[in-house]
């Protein structure tokens, strides 16, 4: 019989066979779509979500709060938030039973669903002393997420290699903290969402090679469409990668050698589409402009292009 984590490994491999046919084009002489070929015409019925980090300004300087974010999102047409952890009260610290069922009640009464929630952590610290805090602040955000009816949590791996460390010292010990909050996420039945942010994991190599390195059923990616920055073909760097996503970020713009470039959607519907993802898909604008129209652009675009 298979181990476990044969049995992940030959999923994955399957995945990696057909994400390759996918990025070299290959097809059948006989003419016959390639199986997971996407029809033309296709619809994604995958329901959308936005990322709370669209609205940061405001949500910083006070002149919205989360209430005010939802009740915008409900008015939209869009189906889930993803409530970033920054923007509750006292955080790091986590806020009180008191707010987190008013805003689950708040979603509940507009018809949204949430998503998510996510912390800003480092995982890359050398020192075992402070990589513990990191854990524990995870854990903390962790039941809040549980609280929430929430069944994902968004993590950083971390930050950059440590002077006199390598990547693989590194990546073992942020596997190791990880697998700890996974064991703890499964407990409270909240999955952990890995980030790739251009920081400890940059490319889809580097994705690759360290997601390998999780045995978790309860994590997987959230994959950051605007984070693979130095390749010329950022597509086939999210198209290795959407094997592992359980989470998405779309983003305005992706990038080609360093340079910011309009995303193409088509492109990401077809990817999306491939992987027969199922989740929710949550979208972020970022950058200059006003933030509630450069939400409603997107959020149109989105929608215009996937349904």
């Amino acid at each position: 019989m298979a181990t476990k984590i044969e049995s992940r490994k030959f999923g994955k491999t399957v995945i990696a066979i057909a994400i390759a046919v996918f990025v070299m084009g290959i097809s059948c002489d006989s003419g016959k779509k390639e199986p997971n070929q996407v029809p033309s015409g296709t619809v994604l019925k995958n329901k959308i979500a936005l990322n709370a980090y669209s609205f940061n300004a405001p949500l910083r300087d006070g002149s919205m709060d989360l209430f005010d974010m939802m009740n915008y999102c409900s008015g939209l047409g869009i189906d889930g938030v993803d409530l970033t952890g920054y923007y509750f009260p006292g955080y790091p610290a986590a806020p009180s039973d008191e707010y987190i069922y008013s805003i689950k009640r708040k979603a509940f009464e507009l018809g949204l669903h949430i998503c998510g929630t996510g912390v800003r952590n480092d995982f890359c610290l050398a020192d075992e002393e402070l990589r513990s805090k990191e854990i524990e602040h995870v854990k903390d955000w962790i039941v809040v997420a549980h609280k929430l009816g929430a069944p994902a949590i968004r993590i950083f791996p971390g930050q950059d290699v440590p002077e006199g460390f390598t990547w693989n010292e590194t990546a073992k010990w942020v596997a190791e903290a990880i697998l700890e909050c996974a064991e703890f996420g499964k407990k409270h039945g909240v999955v952990i969402e890995i980030q790739n942010h251009n920081h400890f994991l940059k490319t889809a190599d580097d994705v690759i090679r360290f997601m390998e390195m999780i045995d978790s059923e309860w994590v997987g990616l959230m994959l950051d469409i605007g984070s693979y920055r130095t390749t010329s073909d950022p597509y086939s760097e999210i198209a290795q990668t959407a094997g592992y996503a359980v989470s998405w970020q779309i983003k305005e713009d992706v990038y080609m050698e360093n340079t910011k470039t309009p995303v193409d959607l088509k492109k990401i519907k077809e990817i999306i589409a491939k992987s027969e993802f199922k989740g929710y898909i949550p979208i972020e604008t970022m950058g200059e402009g006003d933030p509630y129209e450069k939400v409603e652009n997107h959020y149109r675009a989105v929608m215009d292009t996937f349904r």
